[in-house]
């Protein structure tokens, strides 16, 4: 339980640490997200209650910062990112026992994808209400490019947060010769 809170403590100083995180120039001003790679980390180690509620939580907060209202119309709905997170996790969830054998290679590549997933469900959120469809070779980038920094951020991360299990007696640790 204690690991629990521990994600929750870390998907808070990385939500507020990505205020502080420029953008990446050579990438077409892509953003850096860590929040997603944490909740999906989680998504795999914990129990489904608990990725639920990891969940609930990245998506609160997530909605915290990008619930916009322009002109009396809102450009993103609360609640949307819960939903999105929530849908996302159950995936990476459904793929833990891939997790328990030691196989991180797909979930690090789904981080990347689902984080790409989230902005470009932002995106169309934001392009429904407006009215306008523009998809553009920057806009692309915008919506690809951070999926490719959580994927290449993804390996040393989870390293880092299984340590992290480890340190915090985790109960959940993979089990090599029973699933093989």
């Amino acid at each position: 339980m204690i690991f629990f809170f521990v994600l929750l403590l870390l998907v808070l100083m990385a939500q507020i640490a990505e205020f502080f995180i420029p953008a990446l120039p050579w990438l077409y001003n892509a953003h850096v997200y860590i929040v997603p790679v944490i909740v999906f980390y989680g998504a795999m180690a914990l129990p489904f209650p608990l990725m639920l509620a990891l969940a609930l939580y990245a998506g609160v907060l997530l909605d915290a910062v990008t619930v916009q209202v322009i002109g009396g119309k809102v450009e993103i709905s609360t609640g949307s990112s819960i939903l999105i997170y929530g849908v996302l996790a159950g995936v990476m969830h459904g793929l833990r026992p891939l997790f328990a054998r030691g196989r991180w290679e797909v979930h690090c590549i789904l981080s990347g994808v689902f984080t790409s997933l989230i902005v470009l469900a932002q995106y169309l959120m934001i392009t429904f209400r407006r009215g306008s469809f523009i998809f553009t070779r920057e806009i692309w980038w915008q919506i690809g490019g951070p999926g490719l920094v959580a994927m290449a951020m993804a390996p040393i991360l989870f390293w880092f947060l299984q340590w992290m299990g480890r340190i915090t007696a985790y109960s959940y640790q993979p089990e090599r010769g029973r699933l093989e």
